[in-house]
């Protein structure tokens, strides 16, 4: 049986690949899954750094958005929800160049599962702001190099009703 960081490592590559090539593009691979959080990685490399050597705003964005989106997907999945999921907005607080691979951590689990039975049960979108921090550890430990804050917006939508065959 594979592990839950294998399934979700193969969830993200699919996902990449078919719905979102970019994500794909900056090659971000889970560490860490669990019902609380999830950290992922994303190296500095030709593809993902800027001008000055240090990983480009885009791929930086990108890293915040895999680690809250795929949280939350994974959350939905293991409940057996189907589940509509955006990002309404997003702050992001740059604290220093992130000069080497850059974990991205979400620890907001709790919340997220919060917001999947509150939608269940009435029916409707919620909205909540997610936290996402960012480290380089190999150049500064466990000290973010940025933050992010991006709004959630998610919604338990019904099972696909099954077409009828006419023969």
């Amino acid at each position: 049986m594979e592990s839950r960081v294998a399934q979700a490592n193969k969830m993200l590559k699919q996902f990449g690949k078919h719905k979102v090539k970019l994500i794909d593009y900056c090659t971000p691979e889970i560490i860490e899954i669990s019902d609380d959080h999830l950290s992922l990685k994303i190296p500095l490399n030709d593809k993902t750094k800027n001008h000055l050597e240090s990983m480009y705003f885009g791929a930086l964005a990108i890293g915040a958005d895999v680690a809250a989106g795929l949280l939350a997907m994974d959350m939905a999945n293991s409940s057996g929800l189907d589940v509509s999921l955006a990002f309404k907005s997003v702050q992001g607080e740059f604290l220093r160049r992130p000069e080497d691979d850059v974990i991205f951590s979400c620890y907001q689990g709790k919340m997220i599962r919060e917001m999947l039975e509150k939608s269940h049960q009435t029916g409707t979108r919620v909205n909540e702001p997610v936290s996402v921090t960012v480290t380089c550890p190999a150049r500064d430990g466990n000290e973010p190099v940025a933050t992010f804050s991006l709004t959630l917006s998610l919604k338990v939508v019904s099972a696909s009703i099954p077409v009828e065959s006419n023969c």
